[in-house]
């Protein structure tokens, strides 16, 4: 019996150990939105919508101490439709990772973001967020611009005086054809500049990209490149082709105020096209004034005299109710050229689609909280 209680107190001290050397946290984000949105050629629509200035999103992350400065970690983040109670029909469609690290780096397999996606998001006033966000403008969509499925990623670690990177391959399985670009040599279909149907849940094919970057106080700046294959079932090049991607960003904080921006590069095909972002944020008190304006040109090799632009001008006004709690408006307008029909927002916050060269207005106010 002296024996069987001693066992037991030593199995309770090791767990109490084990406990303390890992932890699990739960977190996330709820942002609504009350939206209006006015696409030239359709009627208003007014809408409860969501992910204003934030994305809504449920995560859970751990980590485990392995001793010798080695530790695991996880994050599992899922989108939440916080409008309407549901979620994703892929459940952790934000970030599904496990990872190994220590001084010399991060081992990162799973679903993550890309490389080529950062200087897109950390340099935007708006971070790729609601009505301001600048990848409204993209007008060559592809199925890794934010996220890849089945990626091997390595990250340097955080000690080597200012400097940061990241590597990442992301395998082609189950890779999903779609129709090439321009079937014919014809302009391409009004609001479908490149008539390619894309989407963001979509993999296309292999992924490889790498980042760079530089930060030191207020100053930070990066860099990154990345190749995605295609497998096509029609079109100019139905044997499939690779987007080629190039970007570089950078931001420098004066205090009174942060200024933000990017350039980025895409070529696919037959297709080029060259996208900017500048925007600042002005805080003051407990307010922040974000301001915003990109742009984007497409030209098409072989259709002759193709040219599309489209841009978008964008303020955010955000009362910070306390570090986790804000409260916001922001107005937006995007201007297409004559061969596309982008619009502000997406879903059920919009009738349809503006007329080919039409504007597209919207406006929401809402409420953010983080947990």
């Amino acid at each position: 019996m002296k024996k069987s209680l001693l066992a037991l107190a030593v199995l309770g001290a090791f767990a109490g150990v084990a406990s303390a050397q890992s932890s699990v946290t739960l977190y996330g984000t709820i942002d609504l939105s009350g939206k209006y949105v006015k696409n030239d050629g359709t009627t208003k629509r007014l809408s409860l919508s969501q992910d204003g200035i934030n994305s809504s999103q449920l995560g859970f992350r751990g980590v485990e101490d392995l001793g010798g400065g080695l530790k695991a970690t996880f994050v599992l983040l899922a989108g939440v439709n916080a409008d309407t109670g549901t979620s994703n029909s892929k459940f952790f469609n934000r970030k599904a990772t496990v990872s190994l690290l220590n001084n010399a780096g991060e081992l990162r397999l799973g679903r993550d973001y890309t490389p080529s996606f950062w200087n897109n998001t950390i340099y935007d006033a708006f971070g790729t967020n609601g009505l301001g966000s600048s990848i409204n403008a993209v007008q060559l969509p592809t199925g890794t611009l934010v996220r890849a499925d089945n990626s091997i990623g390595y990250f340097l670690p955080s000690n080597i005086g200012g400097f940061y990177g990241q590597l990442m391959l992301a395998a082609g399985e189950g890779a999903t054809p779609v129709p090439g670009l321009l079937a014919s040599a014809t302009a391409p279909a009004n609001g479908s500049p490149v008539g390619s149907p894309y989407s963001g849940s979509a993999n296309p094919g292999r992924y490889i990209g790498g980042r760079i970057g530089f930060a030191a106080g207020p100053f930070d700046i990066a860099g990154a490149y990345a190749t995605q294959r295609y497998i096509y079932t029609t079109g100019r090049n139905a044997a499939g082709a690779s987007q080629k991607t190039y970007n570089i960003g950078g931001s420098y904080d004066f205090g009174f105020l942060k200024i933000l921006g990017y350039i980025d590069r895409d070529k696919v095909d037959f297709a080029k096209e060259t996208r900017g972002s500048i925007s600042t944020v002005i805080p003051f008190g407990q307010s922040e004034i974000h301001l915003g304006y990109s742009r984007s040109k497409l030209t098409v090799d072989g259709v002759a005299g193709f040219s599309n632009t489209v841009w978008q001008a964008a303020a955010t006004y955000q009362y910070n109710l306390s570090k986790r709690t804000a409260m916001y408006g922001t107005i937006s307008q995007l201007t297409n050229g004559d061969h596309s029909a982008f619009s502000v927002s997406s879903g059920t916050a919009l009738r349809a689609a503006p007329t080919a060269g039409g504007d597209s207005k919207g406006f929401e106010v809402g409420l953010r909280h983080f947990f």
